[in-house]
This record gives structure tokens, C-alpha cells and sequence, in this order.
């Protein structure tokens, strides 16, 4: 099943390439329902909170009608940097799962795991590596393309 959701943020990632924003999506899922899809538009908003975590969040909120989101899994195609998996343990998402990790700002367990934090009122668990290549892949084909501009 994670494969599927996993695709799923993929395609988010593609829609965020499609306007020359990093390939970078999310979706999250409740009661084995896609409520919430994002995808990175920092460049489109110029707001630097505009990750696709932080977008799906949002959404996810607005559907739920409430800002604990204790009953979902967030899929994003990059592992969370600081401010989104900030965000993560806020809303109490009990579960990521991520594609790709982040060597530069990776905090679910590459430079550090904001997510499994004891002093924080709220761990979340973390699934890495699904449809690793294929995540990873995505950006580095935009990044060789961007070069070549």
C-alpha cells in the first residue's frame, strides 16, 4: 500500500516540475483515503513555507476540521526538513513515510530525527526508503536539467 500513495505523492512531485518548482510532493492519507495533496511552490509564492508537507497539512486540516491529524499518514517523496517535520509532530501525525532522504536537511533521521524527539510531547513514527530510486530520481533529473540552462 505504501507504493500506492507513495505514486500518488509522485504525481504531486510532477505537478510541481511542471512550473519549475524542485520536484518535491505529498499526500496524506486518512481511513485509507487520500484528504490532502501538496506540492513544493516556494518560487510560484515566495513564501518559504510553501514545502508540500506544509501545504498538505493545511488541506488535510481544513478536511479534518481540526489541527490534530492523530488518525493520518503523511507520504512525501523528500524525507521532512526541520520546519516541516516541525509541523508533522504539531499536527501529531503519527506516521511518514518518505522516498528520497535529504543529506542537506534531512530530520527524520539523516541529520537528526525531529520526529522520534522524546522531549517532544508527540513522536512520530517514520517508514524511509519507498520508491527510494524513482523519488530520488525525480529530483536529480531537474537539478541536471536546471544546470544545463
Amino acid at each position: 500500500m505504501h507504493d500506492y500513495y507513495m505514486r500518488e505523492a509522485m504525481k504531486e512531485a510532477n505537478k510541481a516540475e511542471e512550473i519549475n518548482e524542485v520536484p518535491i510532493g505529498a499526500v496524506i492519507v486518512y481511513k485509507d483515503e487520500i484528504i490532502a495533496r501538496g506540492y513544493n511552490q516556494r518560487e510560484t509564492t515566495q513564501r518559504s513555507d510553501s514545502h508540500a508537507e506544509m501545504l498538505a497539512i493545511q488541506e488535510a486540516n481544513a478536511y479534518i476540521g481540526s489541527w490534530r491529524l492523530e488518525e493520518c499518514i503523511l507520504y512525501v517523496t523528500l524525507e521532512p526538513c526541520p520546519m516541516c517535520a516541525g509541523a508533522i509532530v504539531q499536527a501529531r501525525i503519527p506516521h511518514v513515510v518518505y522516498g528520497a532522504s535529504d543529506p542537506k536537511a534531512g530530520c527524520a533521521g539523516t541529520l537528526m530525527n525531529l520526529l522520534d524527539e522524546t522531549r517532544f510531547n508527540h513522536q512520530t513514527s517514520v517508514t524511509s526508503g519507498v520508491l527510494e530510486e524513482e523519488c530520488a530520481s525525480l529530483l536529480k533529473q531537474f537539478f541536471k536539467k536546471l544546470r544545463k540552462k
